[in-house]
């Protein structure tokens, strides 16, 4: 009998996991909250679009239709795109909607303390526990009605940008219960209908806090709505190298930083001492490329002008994962004054509005709109009844320590998907994917627990280093993904080397199709 796979969310990962699976014979179930696919796509602000050019941000099996010509496709159409891949592999009817899963409890296995002594992963190195099964308890968001399931391995999918917004933390005294106005987060602004989010802007002294995609997409929607009248204020505490576009002097950003000497100019997690003593020699190269993006974003939008030069390297962006597309006519906004750019290191509450630290005066608003972010893994916290388990999720000092970015070493019977960063995040998903379908397949065994955890430590670590004070939970991947990739397709006893001449393999940009 195939083995019961429940794999939690159906945005872009749980649709991969869901297909993979299913195509190795195992009968997977996918819960999702929402009445429709598409997590994170399904509410979003009513400019938004895709961030990343669609040849990156697409599946390796089913391109874009020839009637989405834009090269940054709409909501909509992303949206239509999840649509129409579903239903091309008949995923729908393995969907659950309106589902919210409550918690998690492994069952029948081991005790807690013999699973401290493995050597291996779930006792035997072997995905599928001899007697441990895992009981998924959901209910039903319309009825309320509860059910238990009882599955043989759990695919966590629930992503970073769901249900956790990121809140500042403040002073008793002088946080949000100080403001007589109204503070909502970005991520309720997403998921009001596009008359409401209107109604609530229109007319009001408006804040926003944060200065990446969401706040910028805001702060537009802001001026479009009050103009020089009512200017909107978007506060941030550094400044980013978020883009134009992804043409640097008209050079293709991918042919930069998306193929394998752009990674030969990098040191990555696991090389040997040859390539790290080679990527140290090429460092002036890698600071060079940095420049040259760095100049061409410097000059169309005009960021010394407005103060806004970030104080590191854009490669810096890169490994971080923090780079943005700039909304067109964003900074035309700021010459109108619609928008008033406003730099704080930390701010605190008044009736009237906020203060920002070192100022005397308060910013007098009706509204403050906290762009802050998502602390998505605080969900996997949560899944686990048990506490072993829990404590494992805590991220506080370290990242997930996730084998291949994908298993914990000491959770058996349970993947997590998603929850690592790139320039392109269904990229990194489905290759993420297709490397457990082959390991619930026993294409290949894992290595010992010992080994995972080093391995994983050695990644984290390199995110550390890579990312600097922009290092969190989150893994990115943006500057390795193609060596991220190798070591995937060595596990499964593929060809890592996808192009067919040498100077292609070297030079031309890794696409989700050259996995096909």
């Amino acid at each position: 009998m195939a083995a019961e796979i429940a794999i939690i969310g159906a945005g872009i990962s749980g649709l991969l996991a869901c297909k993979y699976t299913l195509s190795k014979g195992f009968n997977p179930t996918v819960f999702d909250s929402n009445d429709m696919i598409g997590g994170v796509w399904t509410k979003t602000i009513l400019s938004t679009k895709l961030q990343t050019p669609k040849s990156l941000y697409q599946f390796s099996d089913f391109p874009w239709p020839p009637s989405v010509t834009q090269n940054f496709p709409s909501q909509k159409q992303v949206l239509d795109y999840l649509h129409s891949y579903a239903q091309h592999h008949n995923l729908i009817q393995h969907i659950n909607l309106n589902t919210r899963v409550l918690n998690l409890t492994y069952h029948g296995g081991p005790s807690e303390q013999e699973m401290l002594t493995w050597t291996f992963w779930g006792g035997t190195g072997q995905p599928f526990g001899p007697t441990g099964k895992w009981q998924v308890t959901v209910r039903d968001t319309r009825t309320l009605c509860t059910q238990v399931h009882q599955v043989d391995f759990v695919v966590l999918c629930t992503g970073m940008y769901s249900e956790c917004p990121n809140i500042p933390e403040f002073p008793a005294d002088k946080g949000p219960k100080a403001f007589q106005g109204n503070i909502i987060h970005s991520m309720d602004y997403s998921t009001m209908d596009h008359q409401t989010a209107s109604e609530l802007i229109q007319g009001k002294r408006v804040a926003v806090v944060g200065f990446q995609k969401s706040g910028m997409d805001i702060a537009m929607e802001c001026s479009s709505a009050n103009g020089i009248k009512q200017p909107c204020t978007l506060l941030y505490r550094k400044e980013h190298w978020n883009m134009p576009d992804y043409l640097p002097w008209g050079v293709p950003l991918e042919f930069l930083y998306q193929n394998r000497f752009s990674e030969l100019l990098l040191h990555k997690p696991g090389q040997g001492f040859l390539p790290n003593l080679l990527a140290t020699l090429l460092s002036p190269l890698r600071w060079g490329i940095s420049k040259f993006v760095e100049s061409h974003i410097k000059k169309k939008l005009r960021l010394e002008k407005h103060g806004m030069v970030p104080p590191y390297s854009f490669v810096k962006s890169v490994n971080s994962c923090t780079i943005a597309t700039v909304p067109e006519g964003f900074f035309e906004r700021v010459e109108q004054g619609s928008i008033i750019l406003k730099k704080a290191r930390g701010f605190s509450f008044c009736s009237q509005g906020v203060v920002i630290d070192g100022e005397t005066e308060p910013l007098n608003i009706d509204l403050l709109i906290l762009a802050t972010g998502f602390r998505g893994v605080d969900n996997l916290k949560d899944a686990f009844i048990s506490q072993p388990f829990r404590d494992l999720m805590d991220t506080k000092d370290n990242g997930l320590q996730l084998y291949r970015r994908c298993v914990h070493p000491r959770i058996p019977q349970v993947a997590f998907i998603g929850f690592s960063e790139s320039i392109a995040n269904l990229f990194t998903s489905e290759m993420t994917c297709r490397w457990l379908a082959e390991l619930l397949d026993g294409t290949f065994n894992l290595p010992i627990i010992r080994e995972m955890e080093k391995d994983a430590y050695e990644w984290d670590e390199y995110m550390k280093k890579s990312s600097g004070e922009y290092y969190n939970s989150r893994s990115c991947l943006a500057g390795v993904q193609i060596w991220y990739n190798d070591q995937l397709c060595e596990d499964m006893g593929w060809n890592p080397k996808r192009k067919k001449s040498l100077l292609r393999e070297w030079f031309e940009p890794y696409r989700p199709i050259d996995y096909a």
